[in-house]
Parts: C-alpha cells; sequence; structure tokens
C-alpha cells in the first residue's frame, strides 16, 4: 500500500461505517496472511529492501540461508549479512538488475545465486531472489575432475608405452658402464662414477613418475576385508620407521582402542598411508613432529595424519588433489590424486587442512560398518550380519 493512498484511506475512514472498516481490514490481514504463507513455502530466499538497503521483507528461506533472523532482521542493514553487495542494492539510485553467484559461509559454506531487480514502486529498493546452487557447484567440479582422470588415462598409457622400454634399456646399459667403470685408473673412474650415479638416480625417478601414471591410468578395484585399520597403520608406521628416524622426525602415534573394524583393502589402504606418511616428512626439516591418530565420529573410523611442516598456501590447497598440481620440487603431482581416488573407491572421503609456517592434517575418514549398509541400502537382515563383527581389542 503505497504511503499517500495510506494517508489518504486514513484521513477517510470516519466517512466509513465500522463494520465496513473492519471488513476491509480483515481482507486486507487474509491477504497479507495468504502471499506471507506462500513466500515462506518457496526454496528460494526472498529479500526486500528499501531504498536505504534496510530490510523490509524476508522468507523463512532466506533466514536459512543467510542466518538472518527473521524476527529481529527487518529494518537491518543487508550489507550486515551480504556485505560485498552494499554498493549494488543500497540505495542513492545505484540500484539495478543483476545476477551472479556468491560464496557464504554463515550458518554454513554455501554458493548462492543472486538475481536482484529494483523496486521502482513503494518508495524504490531492492528484491532479491537467493536460490542455493551449492549441490549443482560440486557436481560440475566432480564432473571436471572425472574429465580430468580420464585425461590422465590416456596420457599415462602413452607415456608408459613411449618411454617404459627406452627407460628399461638405458637403466641396463647404465648397469653394464658401471662395471666397465672398474677397469679405468682411479683418476678417471671417480668423476664419471658421479656421472653414472646421477644418471642412475634420474632414471629411478622417471620410473617413480612412469609408475605413478599407470596406477592413475589402471586403478585397481579394491578387494575388500573386515579389517583393524589400527592395525594397518602399525604395520604401515613399521615399515617407514627407518626412514621416519634417518629424517629426524619425531613420530607420534596416538590410536584410538575399540574402534570398529572396516571394510578396505589392505594394500591399497596401507598405499595411501605411505604417501601421506611420506608428504609429510618431506615437508618437514629434521626436528619436526609426524602424529598421527585415529578416532571414531558417528558414521566414520577417521584417520589424522599431522606434520609441523611450512604448510600449504592457500592458493594451492584446493589444488592439491588435482593432477599435476605439486608443492614438492620434482613431484608429478600425482600421489594425492591416487590416494583420494583409492579412498572414494572406499566409500570414504579425504580432506586437508593447512596453516603456513605451522603445518598440514591429512583427515581420511572411511565409513563404519553402519554407515556402509546404509549406503548400499542394505536390508535390516543383511545388515544385521555385517554388524556381528566384533570391535577391536
Amino acid at each position: 500500500m503505497k504511503p499517500k493512498f495510506r494517508q489518504k484511506l486514513l484521513g477517510k475512514l470516519n466517512w466509513f461505517d465500522t463494520e465496513r472498516v473492519q471488513d476491509y481490514f480483515s481482507q486486507l490481514a487474509g491477504e497479507k496472511g495468504f502471499f506471507e504463507a506462500v513466500f515462506n513455502s518457496l526454496a528460494e530466499g526472498v529479500i526486500v529492501t528499501n531504498h536505504e538497503g534496510r530490510i523490509s521483507y524476508l522468507n523463512q528461506a532466506a533466514t536459512e540461508l543467510l542466518g538472518v533472523p527473521q524476527d529481529t532482521a527487518l529494518g537491518l542493514l543487508l550489507r550486515r549479512y551480504l556485505p560485498d553487495l552494499k554498493w549494488e542494492v543500497a540505495g542513492n539510485g545505484q540500484s539495478r538488475v543483476f545476477s551472479r553467484e556468491i560464496e557464504v559461509f554463515y550458518p554454513q559454506q554455501r554458493y548462492l545465486h543472486l538475481h536482484a531487480v529494483p523496486l521502482t514502486a513503494a518508495g524504490g529498493g531492492t528484491v532479491l531472489i537467493l536460490r542455493d546452487v551449492t549441490t549443482a557447484r560440486r557436481q560440475t567440479a566432480d564432473t571436471i575432475a572425472n574429465e580430468r582422470n580420464e585425461a590422465v588415462s590416456l596420457l599415462a598409457a602413452g607415456v608408459a608405452h613411449e618411454i617404459g622400454n627406452p627407460l628399461n634399456s638405458l637403466n641396463i646399459h647404465l648397469q653394464l658402464l658401471d662395471r666397465e667403470l672398474r677397469h679405468l685408473p682411479a683418476e678417471k673412474r671417480s668423476a664419471l662414477k658421479e656421472s653414472v650415479r646421477t644418471a642412475k638416480a634420474e632414471v629411478v625417478r622417471m620410473d617413480k613418475i612412469i609408475s605413478d601414471f599407470l596406477r592413475a591410468a589402471r586403478p585397481t578395484p579394491p578387494h575388500m576385508t573386515l579389517e583393524s585399520l589400527n592395525a594397518v597403520l602399525e604395520e604401515t608406521l613399521q615399515f617407514m620407521s627407518a626412514e621416519i628416524r634417518d629424517a629426524g622426525i619425531v613420530a607420534e602415534v596416538n590410536l584410538s582402542r575399540g574402534l570398529p573394524r572396516v571394510w578396505l583393502d589392505h594394500d591399497q589402504m596401507k598405499q595411501v598411508f605411505i604417501n601421506l606418511i611420506k608428504n609429510a616428512l618431506q615437508a618437514m626439516q629434521p626436528g619436526g613432529s609426524l602424529t598421527v591418530a585415529t578416532e571414531r565420529t558417528e558414521d566414520f573410523v577417521v584417520v589424522n595424519v599431522s606434520d609441523t611442516g611450512a604448510g600449504i598456501p592457500p592458493n594451492l590447497i584446493g589444488r592439491i588433489f588435482e593432477p599435476y598440481e605439486s608443492t614438492k620440487k620434482g613431484g608429478s603431482g600425482l600421489g594425492l590424486m591416487i590416494v583420494r581416488r583409492i579412498v572414494q573407491q572406499h566409500g570414504g572421503a579425504i580432506d586437508v587442512d593447512s596453516a603456513v609456517g605451522k603445518g598440514t592434517v591429512f583427515r581420511v575418514r572411511l565409513p563404519t560398518q553402519e554407515k556402509r549398509a546404509r549406503m548400499l541400502g542394505v536390508s535390516p537382515a543383511s545388515a544385521a550380519k555385517l554388524l556381528e563383527a566384533p570391535a577391536e581389542g
């Protein structure tokens, strides 16, 4: 209702009898309640601001998407909740039609598509429509990741075919050359032996790159057995104990007892932890601290691999699981991609927290038997059989 019209109506109320006035206001209240019910049923958030950029209306979805309290937000400046939009939706003739995606972090991290339209009536202002596109964004990211993995697979097959055989031949001839060096005088043998040693090291490095490509190109489906995750970690740490000791790193192990057994491929999961621990060792100087810990949440058994290294810069942390992305000098950028693929094939997830100058934590989550049963849609009777296995001691 426009202000001028409202003033005229109030000035002429004494012309109408009380019953007619009550009837008009009852109709208005009914229409207001109807439209509020309609707007509150929408999945999209709707916010209306006045010409000063202050909130004059918002529906229930908007309160959920932005964490705006519906009962106390009226009259507050919208830029309090969307500071990046203060020049675009505030008043002073700056309002305009626009659409774009924004990222919000409260009450939780989301991607929203925002469409804003200026109001030319009712004193001016802006209508904003917010739609949650987080799922769509993640699906797009997964599609891109799958396409990249396909590209890696094709490239790996070509690399293995074109380079593998010549590399093996080169390694054999270097070994022959090393044997022949024994017959040379000592003064000549020393310099040539160092060159051969360097060449051998480069051959080994190239062979590792090819092996990584092959694992990326031909992932082996996991052979699942019900096992203790703590036992896999203890075996991995024992296997790497000499490497940890030689690096001058202090290892702390905190394995939670009473964890439920989980379905896993023993060798593949051991490879996951070897890669994560190697990464941690390479990120630290002697005297650094490696921490390996396990815990249980409601649906997952969790492994945390922490280091006190240099940390990962914010501009790189979002890409470390992508092929060819590496924070290590000479790294192929495939190790963490393979790690994530193995964890995902186990129905789990891996994420990372890092602070530059303080260190990094990789967190591997594998589903409990109960969670896996729900994921697979197993019947209650079958799920009960799955759950009969005892927890580890």
